[in-house]
Parts: C-alpha cells; sequence; structure tokens
C-alpha cells in the first residue's frame, strides 16, 4: 500500500540557515518560496519551513531504549544504504546529534536503525531505517 504525501510547516528563526540545512546538508530540493517561507521536497513529502521565531519549542524529551527521544520530532524512514550516507554526510557537517546513529530493538521485531539531531532552528529530526521494512508496524 502507497503512503500518501504528508505536509508539515515548521518554525525556524533564519531562512538562509533553513536553505543551507535543508537544501544543502539533507539534498531535499527547494520549492516555491518567499521571503517568509520555503517549500521543501523532503522524501516526496512537502516540508515548509515558516519564519516564526515566536514559535520555536524548548527541548523536551522522553526515555525510548534507554535514550532520551525529543519531543516534538519529525522525520522519514530510509533505506540503509540512504539512512547510512546521510548519517555520514550530517557527521562530516559536524552537526551535533541529539542520538548518535545506532541501531535499537536488536533482534526484535521492530529492529531499527536511527539517530536524532536538531535543524539550526532547534526542530528535533528522526531519520531511520529498517533492517526489514515489513515490520515498521510490527508489535
Amino acid at each position: 500500500m502507497a503512503i500518501p504525501p504528508f505536509h508539515l510547516a515548521i518554525p525556524v528563526d533564519d531562512l538562509a540557515k533553513a536553505r543551507a540545512f535543508y537544501g544543502d546538508l539533507l539534498e531535499c530540493e527547494e520549492g516555491r518560496s518567499s521571503d517568509q517561507w520555503i517549500d521543501w521536497n523532503f522524501h516526496g513529502h512537502q516540508l515548509v519551513t515558516h519564519v516564526a521565531p515566536e514559535r520555536l519549542l524548548p527541548p523536551v524529551t522522553n526515555p525510548v531504549d534507554g535514550h532520551n527521544v525529543p519531543v516534538p520530532h519529525f522525520g522519514v524512514v530510509l533505506d540503509m544504504a540512504a539512512w547510512e550516507a546521510l548519517a555520514e554526510r550530517v557527521k562530516a557537517a559536524g552537526v551535533a546529534f541529539v542520538i548518535e546513529p545506532y541501531v535499537r530493538f536488536k533482534g526484535q521485531p521492530g529492529e531499527q536503525a536511527t539517530m536524532f539531531f536538531h535543524d539550526p532552528a532547534g526542530n528535533a529530526m528522526e531519520f531511520k531505517a529498517f533492517k526489514d521494512l515489513s515490520k515498521l508496524f510490527a508489535k
């Protein structure tokens, strides 16, 4: 079953930094834009970065698998090769990880590679890759 694309709008405080992060580092194609927002092709989904610094949230976390997972966060599930390539680009760019790339739930149906980091505005992001994508929603 094909999953339809989602639309997500997030606040940022600087479009130039958003352009460098989402466009250059994450390699998202830029779509329409103005002096207040940019549309991004976020792995086939529409992500819009809107200038709204007053809407940025302080960090909050929940414990998951021995780590403090930032809430809220967003991201996508990649194939393993794309996930590994992204992890290397993020490391090379010197972006600080909230949770370093690792494999969690080893040996369980939901075994997955995951990593968390923030964009320049402090929006938390998670990127995953599953050992077996058919187990995406397995319990």
